[in-house]
């Protein structure tokens, strides 16, 4: 198999491409897509500083490394959910990168926030792990962005993870998600910063094997409580979707984007306002977030587990759907 671009021997196919590449003209087609999806959906300017949520996996880490090799101002933010050693092997992994690159990287304990780890939220709270997460990341990724002086939020979302998100909203009609669903969403309040995803046309596949290309060390296992997640069960669907028709995932996200977001987005209307709190952006005169740590502050004097304690971690294996991805990445690189 050769190169579709230099004619020397390839080292990946992109079937949804009906492509190949050698490694150096992959490398040089992902970080072309990435900042041409930047330029296209005018989510940054060259001149933007911009803070990028880092995880410590292949797609967030591979996202930074683009952004730092175009020239871009950016800062890492690694948010610690306080889950066992995968955040503890998560922030290594992060905190190796930005040392290796002299580039800085902001740290926010989820526990330092609320008054407890992830873990701890959920048996306090009885709120589902995933929900808590959610609104904790999305609530520090805007504050730390206000806090530090950046006006826009970078995400390693990539197509895959797109895709599963719009199934599952279509699966349920739900209108508001499928209205806020965007690459860019754009700022509607002086306290928000704008969020963009400028790998949301590029697969995880790919992603994987930029990262393994490029050496960047990041972890390959999925967060403990993923467990049973539906996203993983859609992403299962679309990639035997895929398989039979390659290319069907960006068929079905770029199309719902070009022709069917714009019709949901007309009917959405949200009045915010600023937490009487905190001063960030909510519905209410109380933010999510607040809520969610006076709960916590409320459960803590009966807590069987010390909140600043670690709870019991799951004993069921991670999920390996990441991890088997990367694999398969590595071994076609290999094999060729």
């Amino acid at each position: 198999m050769k190169c579709r671009k230099c004619g020397g021997r390839a080292v990946l196919e992109l079937r949804r491409h009906n492509t190949a590449f050698c490694a150096g003209d992959f490398l040089d087609f992902f970080r072309h897509q990435t900042l041409e999806t930047i330029r296209r959906w005018k989510m940054l300017s060259r001149d933007e500083p911009v803070l990028v949520a880092v995880s410590g996996g292949k797609d967030s880490l591979a996202l930074w490394d683009v952004l730092l090799e175009a020239g871009y101002t950016t800062a890492g933010l690694y948010i610690d959910l306080g889950i066992f050693d995968y955040s503890r092997e998560s922030k290594a992994r992060c905190q190796a990168f930005a040392a290796g690159r002299d580039a800085r990287l902001i740290v926010v304990s989820v526990a330092e926030e609320v008054g407890a780890g992830i873990p701890q939220v959920k048996d306090v709270t009885r709120r589902p792990t995933c929900s808590a997460c959610g609104l904790s990341k999305r609530y520090i990724m805007n504050r730390a962005a206000l806090d530090h002086g950046f006006g826009v939020v970078a995400t390693g979302h990539n197509l895959d993870d797109e895709a599963a998100t719009l199934l599952g909203s279509t699966l349920r009609w739900d209108e508001s998600s499928l209205a806020r669903q965007t690459p860019v969403l754009e700022v509607t309040h002086p306290k928000l910063a704008r969020r963009i995803k400028p790998l949301f046309r590029l697969s995880e596949r790919e992603t994987a094997a930029y990262a393994f290309l490029r050496g960047i060390d990041y972890i390959v296992e999925e967060c403990p409580f993923a467990r049973g997640a539906t996203s993983i069960s859609h992403k299962e669907v679309l990639n035997r979707l895929e398989d039979v028709s390659p290319g069907s995932k960006a068929s079905f996200l770029l199309g719902f984007l070009e022709r069917a977001r714009p019709r949901f987005q007309a009917g959405e209307s949200v009045d915010l306002r600023e937490c009487l709190r905190c001063g960030q952006t909510t519905t209410g005169e109380v933010c999510a977030f607040c809520k969610l740590a006076d709960q916590v502050r409320r459960a803590a004097p009966r807590s069987a587990v010390p909140l600043g304690s670690a709870a019991l971690e799951p004993t069921d294996p991670a999920p390996l759907r990441g991890l088997a991805a990367d694999l398969s990445a590595a071994s076609e690189i290999h094999a060729s």
